[in-house]
């Protein structure tokens, strides 16, 4: 039986259900998903991949192939095994996939596969589309969340980063995740001018990935790439530049070899990337107001996400805009901090998020 309370369709057996089920917030991530729970902090972190049965969409083994086990798949599967990534660019790119990978994640949290009916605070890019919004509400909603709340990632970041954002005072985000990069300038509890482009950790890789074809005759894959940038990457010139040796396939002999690759190559590769980042700063920044203008010489930016783990990605750009430049504490988990502070108030942020309507 239900009744209308508040204008909403209220199900005494929904909400009874929901009372026993742990509401959570999300960043759902292009290359990591990262879980948040009220009083708990983060309590899952693993990579947005899921291992099917080629052609089925099959999850493996009842998704014991999610997460962290399907990465590792990533490149190495036989013929009828895939290992997908359902998000590109920071948008859902496989409905059907990321439905089964929230609802992986949502059992684990509760440790159970009944009774689970969840409220959820999801982070989405500036940038994506209402047809993109719409998607991440259903897969949610298909994956057993009662009610799904939207936040924007550059809000998240902020309020995870530890900056002002509710204050008179301008405070800017750069939160450069595994698709996408979200630059924000905030104020008031509101975004006053922004820029979200595709480019950020995913294409940062592929450029390590297209450099070592047409200078090492060397194909390697995902993984190695983002080795090497881990390891050996940078965007300013290092005190004590360093190389690394790797393994890949000959792309002449198409036979497998080793070769070297230094601190200096792997800069030059990504240069590109970083030059965009830098011109979406520089784009977002000549669109504010002068008084925020002014505000931001003194309060500076703030990296987060992935991406800003980049050596000398923000003495790069301190050279290239001049103003200060921090990487916030823990910076991959800024964006699932944040969402675990709406959690906090959620009754009070509910009025102001987007979300579903009530089931």
């Amino acid at each position: 039986m239900s009744r209308i309370m508040n204008g909403r369709v209220f199900r005494p057996i929904e909400w009874l259900i929901g009372r026993f089920s742990t509401d959570m917030g999300i960043d759902l991530g292009t290359a990591n998903t990262l879980v948040c729970v009220q009083d708990e902090g983060i309590i899952l972190s693993e990579p947005s991949v899921v291992a099917v049965k080629k052609g089925t969409n099959e999850v493996l083994l009842d998704g014991a192939a999610v997460g962290l086990q399907a990465k590792e798949m990533l490149g190495k599967t036989p013929g009828n095994i895939v290992a997908i990534r359902p998000l590109k660019n920071g948008v859902i790119a496989d409905f059907e996939i990321t439905e089964k990978m929230l609802r992986y994640f949502i059992r684990k949290v509760h440790n159970r596969t009944f009774l689970v009916r969840p409220r959820i605070v999801i982070s989405i890019p500036s940038g994506i589309t209402a047809v993109e919004k719409r998607a991440v509400i259903n897969s949610a909603e298909r994956a057993g969340a009662r009610q799904v709340f939207l936040v924007l990632e550059p809000i998240a970041a902020g309020i995870g980063a530890g900056l002002p954002i509710a204050e008179p005072t301008a405070s800017m985000i750069v939160d450069i995740g595994g698709g996408t990069t979200e630059v924000a300038v905030i104020s008031l509890f509101g975004i006053v001018t922004s820029e979200s482009i595709r480019v950020a950790g995913d294409e940062m890789d592929e450029a390590i990935i297209d450099y070592l074809k047409k200078n090492h005759n060397l194909l390697v894959g995902e993984q190695t790439a983002e080795l090497i940038k881990m390891r050996v990457g940078s965007a300013f010139p290092l005190r004590e530049e360093t190389k690394m040796e790797i393994a890949g396939r000959d792309m002449q002999r198409n036979l497998p070899r080793r070769a070297s690759i230094t601190s200096e190559e792997v800069r030059e590769a990504l240069a590109p990337p970083v030059r965009k980042i830098i011109d979406a700063i520089k784009h977002c920044l000549e669109h504010t107001p002068p008084e925020l203008s002014a505000d931001l010489v003194h309060n500076g930016i703030t990296l987060a996400g992935g991406g800003a783990l980049l050596r000398g990605l923000g003495r790069a750009i301190e050279e290239e805009i001049e103003l200060p430049v921090r990487v916030a504490e823990d910076p991959l988990t800024c964006v699932a901090r944040g969402t675990g502070e709406f959690l906090n108030q959620l009754e009070l942020y509910s009025k102001v998020l987007e979300t579903s309507d009530e089931n």
